[in-house]
């Protein structure tokens, strides 16, 4: 947990494109865990070009500093990955391998951390296979995936730049991982 009172939710994702549709449901449940009641912050797209992750190197480049210290200071993460070819994208997973800076800390790796995730595609077919990677990804860096993931099929449902989506389910369900994250991180915290 973070040393203050303050319940700190991180959100992880997009893609390169400014305003790209995983970007979109990311800041929806992103919204809502702040609605829940903790503090939020994003990193998304070019904040995420970053080296090849190697553990062999010691020395990191900025972005990928303000990275994983963002990640160590937060109570709950919220990561949405575009998926590309029925996987994620290169851009998050490269993110989440520097979940690895972590391995000494009292708090290893996403220990202790709800992580609520979505996945975004052209199809139904790369955005459950994605879902299914960032869970597998999740488990294995000690975090606690949220009970409701979410699997967006973009060939169904637009994102739009006010905040919402043209079917209103997706909009809930991206919400509600937003909250699980807020809530679990608030219950962590005693609050």
């Amino acid at each position: 947990m973070t040393s203050t009172n303050a319940v700190h939710v991180l959100g992880i994702g997009g893609s390169l494109r400014e305003g790209s549709q995983s970007e979109r449901a990311l800041r929806i449940a992103l919204g809502a865990a702040a609605e829940a009641g903790v503090t939020t912050e994003l990193i998304a797209g070019p904040e995420l070009v970053l080296p090849f992750y190697d553990t062999a190197l010691e020395e990191r480049h900025e972005q990928a500093v303000r990275l994983v210290e963002a990640i160590r200071r937060a109570d709950g993460i919220i990561v949405v990955s575009p998926g590309y070819h029925g996987a994620l994208s290169g851009l998050v997973k490269n993110a989440l391998d520097y979940v690895e800076d972590l391995r000494d800390d009292a708090r290893p790796y996403l220990d202790g951390r709800a992580v609520g995730l979505a996945a975004v595609a052209f199809g139904w077919q790369a955005a459950v296979t994605t879902l299914e990677q960032l869970r597998t990804i999740t488990h294995a860096l000690r975090g606690w995936a949220t009970p409701l993931g979410g699997s967006i099929n973009t060939a169904e449902t637009k994102f739009d730049e006010g905040g919402g989506a043209s079917d209103d389910k997706t909009v809930r369900t991206l919400r509600l991982i937003g909250t699980q994250v807020a809530e679990f991180a608030l219950s962590r915290a005693g609050h």
